[in-house]
């Protein structure tokens, strides 16, 4: 929309459209309130967003964020949103090589079968055991912490005692989960299984004195109170539409290809400065929400930034035109590929990537992880390519820091993702390449992105998928009520970098518009 269709003051300006912005505005617009928001780029939806990246190919593939497991019910209820989450059948495939030959431990189809999955692997079901009380333990704590993400921050004791699980809250809380883990199972590639929730985006050793892995390890087992991750029906981008809809559809003013500027503000009121492709425009606001990362909300408040963020991940989008046999001939494809694949992700293998990266070298042994969403939801594709049998497939590569990135963005990124399908090949009966589709252009469907892409293309500080290190999900110096307070009165942070943000959750943004809704009925 043009400049010309504001008016010149709100009740609330939200700098940043993506999911958590959209979140705002359509609690704040549903409670009677003016709202703007601003996006910079050509549409809403920031990272969590569904796009056709291959010429002439219709396949709507989750470019960015692509499961789903933090996004509160309540914010679905209460914005009416016409949004479903799809459950996948098996939770996670990681193929092995052992005595010679191919094999691998499949996770799901119930738990006879996952039983004796581990069996076969380890020699015994003592593994499954440890396994299934460890998540037994998880999910006593992902009951307990999850409903407390959209009400205010709790104290620290308050959580605690909230978990009641004094083992629970030491191996989670006070010491580095690689303890937990070693303590509790003994199978290295059951071990590396555990620790990847550790480290989705998250550069961190098992042992990591500063426990930024066990914070990534915290939020990716309280979703839903279950820790499960489903499939976005539509893609992420459905989420992101209804969120938009909700919005407008309350009275909320979104404006794409608006740039914010400035934030001026004395406490009590604020103006915000924004730049269109045809002028620079100053709108009053009582409140300001921040959508974008700390480092930006510093530079659009003239305060001093905190420390730089960094991401670690690889993204790798890929249409099939099949998906790979196996070498291992006793799991199906469509089963293994439809959880979580993992790739290089023994413990060992783990802790080798991440010393290598960390003394600035890329991994010999890239370790990630693949999902197939069209296996869950074919909806993605066009008829004719889910008839004809293509599939999508994601690739998150962990221990790869935007550091190594520096010297050569383009060369790296070819380096390491030649290197990470490298070790998928290594498990399969053919080459991925040979079952890669070709667009309008005769060009393998296939996008790799680094940090810096993701830096460049969304604005995430060193590509950081989070803005920065994640944060415990109650109270320290600082945090506020809400963990969305800024230095200044009428500014809050409402995106990934608020306390108890990153992940496709809506939980920020839900918090700031109760900041502010509790601040207009005092």
């Amino acid at each position: 929309m043009s400049a010309s269709r504001t008016h010149r003051s709100y009740d609330a300006v939200i700098v940043g459209g993506g999911h958590n912005g959209l979140v705002a505005a359509a609690y704040l617009a549903r409670a009677g309130r003016s709202v703007l928001l601003l996006e910079r780029l050509a549409g809403t939806g920031g990272a969590a967003v569904s796009t056709r990246p291959f010429a002439g190919v219709d396949a709507r593939l989750s470019r960015y964020s692509y499961l789903v497991s933090l996004l509160p019910a309540k914010i679905v209820r209460d914005l009416g949103l016409d949004f479903r989450a799809r459950k996948r059948t098996v939770s996670s495939y990681t193929p092995v090589e052992r005595a010679g030959r191919p094999t691998g431990l499949l996770v799901g189809g119930g738990e006879k079968r996952t039983r004796d999955a581990f069996a076969r692997l380890t020699g015994s079901e003592r593994e499954y055991e440890s396994w299934r009380r460890f998540y037994g333990m998880t999910r006593g704590v992902a009951e307990r912490v999850f409903p407390t993400l959209t009400q205010p921050l709790p104290t620290r004791s308050e959580l605690r005692r909230r978990v009641g699980d004094e083992r629970a809250w030491r191996m989670l809380f006070e010491e580095p989960i690689g303890v937990a883990i070693e303590e509790g199972f003994h199978d290295d590639l059951v071990r590396g299984v555990v620790l990847t929730d550790a480290l989705i985006g998250t550069f961190a050793d098992a042992h990591d004195p500063s426990l930024k892995q066990n914070r990534c390890f915290l939020y990716h087992v309280i979703g839903g109170g279950t820790g499960d991750w489903d499939v976005p029906v539509g893609g992420m981008g459905a989420l992101t539409d209804a969120l938009a809809d909700a919005a407008r559809g309350a009275g909320a003013v979104l404006a794409t290809g608006h740039e914010a500027l400035r934030i001026d503000t004395d406490g009590h009121h604020a103006q915000v400065t924004y730049r269109t492709a045809d002028s620079e425009v100053t709108v009053a606001a009582r409140h300001v929400l921040v959508g974008a990362s700390p480092q930006q909300l510093a530079e659009l408040t003239g305060d001093t930034p905190p420390e730089p963020a960094e991401g670690a991940q690889l993204k790798v989008n890929m249409l099939l035109e099949r998906l790979p046999r196996l070498r291992d001939t006793s799991v199906d494809p469509r089963e293994a590929f439809s959880g979580t694949f993992h790739i290089a992700e023994g413990y060992e293998q783990l802790a080798a990537a991440h010393a290598r990266a960390a003394a600035g070298e890329l991994p010999a042994a890239p370790p990630s992880e693949i999902y197939c969403h069209s296996l869950t939801d074919p909806s993605i594709l066009a008829p004719d390519l889910a008839e004809r049998g293509f599939q999508t497939l994601t690739l998150f590569g962990l221990h790869t820091p935007a550091r190594l990135f520096a010297r050569d963005n383009d060369a790296v990124r070819g380096e390491l993702l030649k290197a990470t399908l490298a070790q998928l090949d290594a498990h399969l009966a053919e080459p991925i390449t040979d079952c890669l589709a070709t667009d309008a252009d005769g060009r393998p469907c296939l996008e790799a992105k680094s940090p810096l892409d993701l830096e460049r293309d969304l604005g995430l500080p060193g590509g950081n998928i989070f803005h920065r290190d994640l944060a415990w999900p109650h109270a320290q110096d600082g945090t506020g009520r809400w963990g969305v307070e800024t230095r200044h009165a009428n500014v809050l942070l409402c995106g990934a970098g608020a306390v108890r943000g990153g992940g496709v959750s809506g939980v920020p943004g839900h918090n700031a518009a109760m900041a502010v809704l509790e601040a207009g009925a005092a």
